[in-house]
């Protein structure tokens, strides 16, 4: 039974000489031979070697992996701009093997897109034209189909440019031209192929921001092809890493970093900045003390035997931290005049969100009071220390996420 927005079972692309080749290949991959084995005996080369995936909806699924890794071959068969060897892709539960050409076309027309590295515009057509053209083949009226396209280009910042040419765009707005021809038919997938990686650095920074601005406001399904391990994380909600054709391992950026599967994995992450992967939520700990603002000192005092910092967060009746109390409080003025803890406690304190990443807490952290981290609501979910941070960033690759505190599943990535 198939789960997400998109379900891919098993699936395989051979590029061979001809069908004996391919059958050939197949079976030497059943037999569990490799991508070399394959090329050398058949000489067949295995593009995707039995990939298994699935994407929900409204998910940003980023794949990454080494040039000649399978990536891009994987994406086009998602929509069948490749024709897979074998194994199956379901969209919203619907098989696309079983469609005919013309259902194929009006899925792609209709349902998905497809945003490519170089443009791929049409260079003797005004931006309007470019971002209509869709429309214009799926039938659709030519008001209908302006009137869409100028809401498309307002979208993503190109008002103004509507009948300029695209050899007027800088590299940054034929890219945004692009993505607005791919948006232009509403499609509910985006099928991304490195679409920012022949920028330069500042304006594909700028694309990034812009499409995580978008995806907040239209929430498509997008799988996105990458080699940057850092637009990875900046942009995914899960990682799949690539290698030979395969899939080697799958999931958040703090999973991968921490867990790599394998010594692949573990190279790819090795030279990004951590404090850029690990949120708070990654590394707080969890169950640790605290007493609410109406309670006793006897209660703080037993408390404060479980607490490695010195430092109690008190919370009030919804859960908030409100303060927090030093362990020298108990046996000072505060107890011996008989105040109650929420007269007693310092009330300046940094919180911080759960997904908020350590490069930008860091700051915050003071030498009294660890940072509270908290939800949405503002309610105390777990804390953070300079000590926490320091540990987490010096951790050698590969080591698992606090690995001096307790630590919770992995947080939102993006």
């Amino acid at each position: 039974m198939t789960a997400g927005k998109i379900d891919v079972a098993e699936l395989v692309k051979v590029f061979g000489p001809g069908p004996r080749a391919v059958e050939a290949a197949l079976a030497l991959l059943a037999a569990g031979g490799s991508k070399d084995e394959i090329l050398a005996r058949t000489g067949g080369v295995l593009a995707v070697a039995g990939v298994s995936l699935s994407v929900a909806e409204g998910e940003i699924y980023m794949i990454m992996g080494l040039s000649g890794s399978g990536k891009s071959t994987l994406v086009r068969c998602l929509n069948r701009l490749i024709e897979p060897t074998s194994g199956s892709v379901h969209i919203d539960g619907e098989d696309i093997f079983a469609k005919s050409r013309n259902e194929l076309r009006e899925m792609r027309r209709t349902r998905m897109s497809m945003v490519f590295q170089n443009f791929a515009l049409l260079p003797h057509k005004t931006v309007v034209e470019n971002v209509e053209f869709g429309l214009k083949l799926r039938g659709e009226a030519k008001t209908r189909r302006t009137e869409r396209a100028m809401e498309t280009i307002d979208q993503v910042g190109l008002a103004g440019w509507e009948q300029h040419y695209p050899d007027n765009l800088s590299g940054g707005m034929r890219q945004r031209l692009g993505l607005a021809r791919a948006l232009a038919s509403d499609p509910d997938i985006l099928l991304m192929d490195e679409p920012f990686s022949a920028l330069d650095p500042l304006i594909r920074n700028e694309m990034q921001n812009e499409l995580i601005a978008l995806q907040q406001r239209l929430r498509k399904t997008i799988v996105f092809i990458t080699h940057d391990f850092q637009e990875a994380i900046k942009l995914g909600d899960r990682i799949a890493i690539m290698r030979d054709g395969e899939i080697i391992q799958v999931g958040g950026a703090v999973e991968l970093v921490s867990r790599p599967a394998d010594e692949y994995v573990r190279k790819f992450t090795k030279e990004i900045d951590r404090g850029r992967v690990f949120t708070a939520e990654s590394i707080m700990r969890t169950g640790e003390p605290a007493v609410r603002e109406n309670g006793g000192w006897d209660a703080a005092a037993r408390a404060f035997n479980g607490s490695p910092d010195g430092c109690l967060f008190v919370l009030n009746q919804a859960g908030e931290p409100v303060g927090y109390l030093l362990e020298s409080d108990i046996g000072g003025s505060a107890t011996a005049d008989g105040r109650p803890i929420r007269q007693a406690m310092a009330t300046e304190f940094p919180r911080v969100a759960a997904d908020q990443r350590l490069a930008d807490i860091y700051a915050q952290c003071s030498s009294d009071a660890p940072l509270a981290v908290v939800d949405e609501q503002g309610r105390f979910l777990g804390q953070v220390s300079v000590r926490d941070i320091v540990a987490r960033l010096a951790a050698e690759p590969g080591a698992p996420a606090g690995s001096e505190a307790a630590t919770a599943e992995d947080g939102p990535s993006r």
